[in-house]
């Protein structure tokens, strides 16, 4: 990066930093630091909610994700605003009337402790872990344009982090995000831009588009069916729908977020806002890596994108070779994708090209024992773009990055004070104590942070492995909250025995390979739900036997 670049990048953080803080001034009690006196404005909620999905995952890896596979991973997205509707619907007047911090204090209010504290650790462990993988997209960041071992940068940005939140609180965290969602869109409408613009002159978008299509880069909908592929137009609708109901239904973090609104219908038009906006965005996001594949296939990529692999590889004896097939691939898939531009036939010599190439990288990859899908992005920014332009888009990278972590480590915070520790171990302290304690506890989740980021760097697509991670666990939660809501004969042992069993359904899922990620959502949830009407069902009639003695051999 050149100077104009750090200068950029400094002043946008410094100032999205420093804005927070001061619109935080004030949250010197427990409901102001964790819900914000229930004061937030619609639009300030829904860019807070848009930017803690996106985060710097979207930056980084959901273009790697339209440079590897094309834009069919927008179909992940097809079942939300369904999703948010019946969100805005049920869960929003019901957790504002019960007047709750976190979901699952309702829980209790339904059900009982146990059903409430298993939820609630079911939690903090898919939070805990997802923020973990949040961190260690910044790191990224730091480790291309700095050069520093991962270690030292995710320690650097988790540091920062923690700083901020401990003292912003919920307000903070909402009013950075919105101005870091403007930021971040900027961003990245700014590099789509000069995507386009860095193409060759007789190539141009229409050419680009060409070139994509004939890799199988445009798939933004796959109709063909089947269980174990991950993105189709149905895993979307369906698989897609139960995630999001769970995530923006049941997920402290982002609950957590429309329950600082200051009344029901400004909770529902934030959600509303982003059922209508997170396609169109996401499907930018996945058209700028096409036109960035489309990019380097008229200017030549490096065999690695990851600079730390590339250095590694290049010290192996078998570089010569795989640099040599690579160069042999690249020029042929240039000459044919020329050619294609014009109008000749050739496509199949392009997609063999295009193969030859690809299968090169993988045996790279697979000697340095990485995967740089998360570093093709970065690649493209850091050395095509203009001064000034890379510090904006790196500023909006960074921000959204930690937008997301204060975001997570607030949520965790919350859950833990609120549903662990005020529950369990110290129902009737001061409110000063309880705000003392939700600043350790935030404290401690940035720190837990830091330490699960170092198992996310090899993990590939980030933006896979996050939902990846949430679908674990969100069906489970989901059913859960499934029958509370709707089903008022259900009992708490069969709540609590339903999201056990979910869970085992899930796992089971997971490791058969029965089905792709997608569907463990709506599976989950209806295991549970099954589940805990059988156990329920088979309860009261144990009841109703007692109770009138039926099958006692004495009577």
């Amino acid at each position: 990066m050149r100077i104009l670049d750090w200068v950029v990048m400094v002043l946008t953080i410094v100032t999205i930093v420093s804005y927070g803080l001061w619109r935080a001034r004030g949250s010197n009690t427990t409901d102001k630091y964790l819900r914000a006196g229930k004061s937030m404005p619609w639009y300030a909620m829904a860019l807070s909610i848009m930017a803690t999905q996106a985060s710097a995952i979207t930056f980084i890896s959901t273009t790697g994700q339209g440079y590897v596979d094309g834009m069919r991973f927008v179909q992940f997205y097809f079942g939300l605003p369904l999703a948010m509707i019946v969100v805005s619907m049920t869960a929003v007047p019901i957790f504002h009337r019960a007047n709750v911090y976190t979901a699952y204090e309702y829980l209790e209010k339904r059900f009982d402790a146990k059903t409430r504290t298993l939820v609630s650790i079911i939690f903090l462990i898919q939070r805990g872990l997802a923020v973990g993988l949040a961190l260690a997209a910044p790191a990224i960041v730091l480790t291309v344009l700095l050069g520093w071992p991962d270690q030292i940068t995710t320690l650097v940005m988790g540091a920062i982090v923690i700083g901020y939140t401990v003292f912003g609180g919920v307000q903070a965290v909402t009013w950075s995000d919105f101005q870091q969602m403007l930021i971040m869109m900027a961003g990245l409408g700014t590099a789509l831009i000069i995507a386009i613009n860095l193409l060759p002159e007789n190539i141009g978008l229409a050419g680009a588009l060409t070139v994509a299509g004939a890799a199988g880069k445009l798939n933004p909908v796959t109709t063909n069916f089947s269980w174990v592929d991950r993105y189709n137009i149905w895993s979307g609708l369906f698989g897609g729908m139960f995630l999001a109901l769970s995530y923006f239904g049941c997920d402290q973090s982002q609950v957590q977020r429309y329950l600082t609104g200051s009344s029901i219908s400004q909770s529902r038009l934030s959600l509303l806002f982003n059922a209508v906006a997170k396609i169109p965005m996401q499907f930018l996001i996945l058209l700028t890596g096409c036109i960035v594949f489309a990019f380097f296939t008229f200017i030549q990529p490096p065999l690695l994108f990851h600079p730390g692999d590339m250095a590694r590889l290049q010290e192996n004896a078998a570089y010569p070779a795989l640099q040599a097939r690579f160069d042999k691939a690249f020029a042929q898939r240039h000459e044919a994708a020329a050619k294609l531009v014009h109008g000749e036939p050739v496509k199949a010599e392009f997609q063999a090209a295009h193969k030859e190439l690809e299968a090169t990288r993988k045996e790279a990859a697979k000697i340095t024992g990485g995967n740089d899908t998360n570093y093709i992005f970065l690649h493209f920014v850091t050395h095509y773009l203009p001064p000034g332009i890379v510090g904006l888009v790196i500023a909006a990278i960074l921000g959204a990055a930690m937008s997301v972590i204060s975001g997570e480590v607030n949520s965790l915070a919350t859950v833990s004070v609120i549903d662990i520790y005020k529950r369990l171990f110290r129902p009737l302290a001061e409110d000063g104590h309880y705000l003392w304690v939700s600043r350790a506890a935030t404290a401690f989740w940035g720190i837990y942070a830091i330490v699960t980021a170092q198992l996310a760097k090899n993990l590939g697509s980030l933006v896979e492995a996050v939902n990846l991670l949430g679908s674990f666990f969100y069906g489970g939660i989901l059913g859960v909250f499934a029958l509370a809501m709707y089903f008022p004969s259900v009992s708490a042992n069969g709540a609590f025995i339903g999201v056990l069993v979910g869970e085992a359904a899930i796992f089971a899922l997971h490791f058969t390979g029965a089905a792709s990620f997608l569907w463990y959502n709506v599976a989950g949830c209806i295991v549970v739900i099954v589940t805990g009407l059988l156990v329920s069902r088979l309860e009261g009639r144990k009841l109703h036997g007692d109770e009138s003695g039926a099958g006692d051999p004495m009577v």
